[in-house]
């Protein structure tokens, strides 16, 4: 569970980033990332997962993180912004996070396809994650966060893991609904595949 901090207590604030381990770079999140720790205050921890997006030009970058690595920076941080990646974040709302989610585009190289868009505004418009696809939806939900350390959390129960597995399943029902009209079964099927965490915690 994410660990309390009093609101307004920029010192001791901790953010965690992660774009999972696609292959394809995501270079915009990382720049508005910079853009926006440039105007905050310099003790605010930073943890960065970037992939094999470029390294970000700030403290805390690391190219992964394992999923035992990935479970202990969710529960010091005190935000979490990430990909839509489905693993990524399930775990952070199992760690008591509204994540913070900017989905990769297809359209600017970021993914093969529009499946991140399609899921990220799906599970934004049911209120499990905080949607933000422009910069200033970035800066603006960080901003709020630091301001106020309750305004993006959520019931923690890390140690359900039936409740775990009733997310994964909930979530896996949503991908399905949005791929089934338009992928074949083969496509399908590697929908699921993406829910199941590889050596780094997450497959896409």
């Amino acid at each position: 569970m994410s660990r309390p901090r009093r609101s307004g207590d920029l010192a001791r604030a901790r953010v965690l980033v992660a774009v999972g381990t696609d292959t394809h770079p995501f270079d915009r999140l990382i720049r508005w990332l910079e853009d926006w720790h440039r105007g905050v205050d310099e003790d605010v921890g930073l943890t960065v997962q970037h992939g094999h997006t470029r390294a970000p030009a700030v403290p805390g970058a690391v190219t992964f993180l394992g999923h035992r690595e990935l479970q202990a920076a969710m529960a010091e941080a005190d935000l979490v912004v990430c990909h839509a990646g489905p693993a990524t974040i399930l775990e952070a709302r199992r760690q008591g996070h509204l994540p913070i989610v900017t989905p990769r585009d297809p359209a600017r190289g970021e993914h093969v396809d529009d499946h991140q868009l399609l899921f990220a505004r799906r599970l934004g418009a049911a209120g499990m994650v905080a949607l933000a696809e422009t910069r200033e939806a970035v800066v603006g939900a960080l901003t709020a966060g630091l301001a106020d350390p309750f305004r993006f959390t959520v019931a923690a129960d890390p140690d359900a893991a039936t409740t775990r597995r009733a997310a994964v399943e909930q979530v896996g029902r949503i991908v399905e609904d949005l791929v089934v009209a338009s992928v074949s079964q083969r496509q399908r099927a590697r929908w699921w595949s993406w829910l199941l965490p590889d050596r780094y915690g997450e497959r896409r």
